[in-house]
């Protein structure tokens, strides 16, 4: 077997099992069962093909490229998110059981939508050409369409789906004209022949900048970063809770992996000034005024994310809010532009995921009939249900970045890197904010260990939950106490 194919297992895989599964649907009438637990294990399976290949960086000259037109990539930081990903994939899963049960919407194609939502992040995490980045991301945006609008009865969910699919439509087209644009620039797809082409000159300046400035409107909507955010609140309340969870932990992470993907190919790190000609001092100004503009950017989500939280009664929303705050303090990642700050994202997202999901998976369970989701409904929640409120207030401290869970030492990657690429400013105003964000994390966690409420909140099915919110707690524990391991492994990775 081709080397190749091995080590492109998990994209090869994740693509063949999306397909199987709607197989699965069709001939297995109205019994669920079989489509649930064969989802699980297709993921778990690509989380295991993943690992095999998670420390091999392959040479693209070591491997005969007639299969994939070295459009994909394989092993190092691609076959991490793999895993990443495709855990989210089971958690979610999980938890949509009892949800989506309780709801009256327990349909199977739901898992096929997960998987197909995988296979695109996946695709994202292993693309090595403009081509492959887009189609990764438009696969993951339409699973997430429908997913938005799964209980189609809810009108909230299906006026979420139609804004989602609308303005994600108009910022795919900002993606793919800033393709076209970086294709006539430089004459390639294939991100490493953009490099090198950038790097030695060989390439239309102004073309470039065109290109990277649509690339960026397009990004930024689909990591929810300002001025792209608005649709991110409406969309997340009104989707289902589980879904909610998934699209903006897994979802963000692929957008920002995305993000690292195109800035180390169009702002070179290391530029090599031949002459003035050759246009190499018109780019190092271009790329550091395209970072000013991504700080900038950075900065103002930062503070909108948190500023908005700080007003909602609606923890849903509130987490929204927040969702796009932790968007701004991944791009500081994309600010540093080195080692630093890609090893920052790729921590900071596994932690934010686990914390995150965790959270809404809290939420989903004392949700009800699309009710019991204000800071009024979790008084007393310790009461009837300690070890649910336990957990609740240590995502909230986890998100906050409060030692020693795993929020902490992923926003320090992130300060210390912007930092150290003479963004001091930028980590300022990340600072604040998190500062602010304490007010509503914390709270949330005074409503529900210290307002008394006489009767306390009754959750009656938790079932399938208590798996996903094990793995949070684990993840986010782990994480914070032993960060050294994921640290190394993702600088050892980039």
């Amino acid at each position: 077997m081709s080397m190749e194919i091995i080590y492109g297992m998990p994209l090869f895989l994740i693509a063949a099992l999306s397909v199987i599964v709607l197989l699965v649907d069709a001939f297995t009438g109205k019994n669920k069962a079989v489509a649930y637990y064969f989802s699980i294990i297709s993921l778990l399976a690509v989380a295991v093909s993943a690992a095999i290949s998670l420390n091999t960086n392959i040479p693209k000259s070591g491997f005969d490229t007639t299969i994939t037109g070295n459009n994909i990539t394989f092993g190092g930081y691609a076959a991490f998110f793999d895993i990443i990903f495709s855990l989210a994939g089971v958690m979610t899963i999980f938890a949509s059981k009892p949800y989506m049960k309780r709801e009256f919407k327990e349909y199977k194609e739901y898992y096929s939508l997960v998987m197909f939502a995988v296979a695109g992040m996946i695709m994202v995490s292993h693309a090595n050409s403009m081509l492959m980045l887009f189609i990764g991301i438009e696969l993951m945006s339409f699973s997430f369409y429908v997913l938005a609008g799964f209980i189609r009865t809810r009108i909230t969910a299906v006026e979420s789906s139609l804004k989602y699919f609308l303005l994600g439509s108009f910022a795919s087209g900002f993606l793919v004209y800033g393709i076209a644009m970086i294709y006539g620039a430089t004459g390639s797809m294939i991100l490493p022949d953009i490099l090198n082409k950038i790097t030695t000159g060989n390439f239309d300046i102004t073309y470039l900048k065109v290109g990277f400035a649509l690339m960026l409107v397009g990004l930024a909507f689909k990591a929810a970063a300002f001025p792209f955010h608005q649709w991110a609140p409406d969309v997340y309340h009104g989707a289902p809770t589980v879904s909610t969870g998934f699209m903006s932990t897994a979802g963000k992470a692929a957008a920002l992996i995305a993000f690292v993907i195109v800035a180390k190919s169009v702002l070179p790190v290391n530029i090599s000034v031949e002459s003035v000609t050759s246009g190499s001092l018109e780019l190092s100004k271009f790329t550091d005024s395209a970072r000013m503009v991504i700080a900038v950017i950075s900065a103002i989500t930062m503070l909108i994310g948190n500023i908005s939280a700080l007003v909602q009664k609606n923890v849903k929303r509130m987490l929204a809010y927040s969702s796009v705050a932790h968007a701004g303090y991944l791009l500081m990642g994309i600010v540093a532009n080195n080692q630093d700050g890609w090893a920052g994202i790729m921590f900071y997202a596994t932690a934010y995921l686990f914390m995150q999901i965790g959270s809404f998976v809290i939420v989903g369970i004392i949700e009800q009939n699309n009710e019991r989701m204000n800071f009024d409904d979790y008084t007393g929640l310790r009461k009837n249900h300690p070890w649910i409120a336990a957990l609740m207030a240590i995502f909230m401290f986890s998100l906050a970045g409060i030692p020693p869970f795993a929020g902490f030492p992923g926003k320090y990657m992130l300060f210390v890197a912007a930092v150290e690429s003479g963004y001091t400013w930028l980590t300022i105003i990340a600072v604040i904010s998190s500062v602010i964000s304490m007010y509503f994390y914390i709270g949330l966690v005074l409503t529900m260990y210290f307002k008394d409420n006489e009767n306390g909140l009754i959750i009656t099915d938790i079932s399938s939950a208590k798996i996903p919110l094990a793995i949070s707690f684990v993840f986010v524990f782990l994480l914070g106490i032993l960060p050294g391991s994921l640290i190394d492994l993702a600088k050892s990775l980039f």
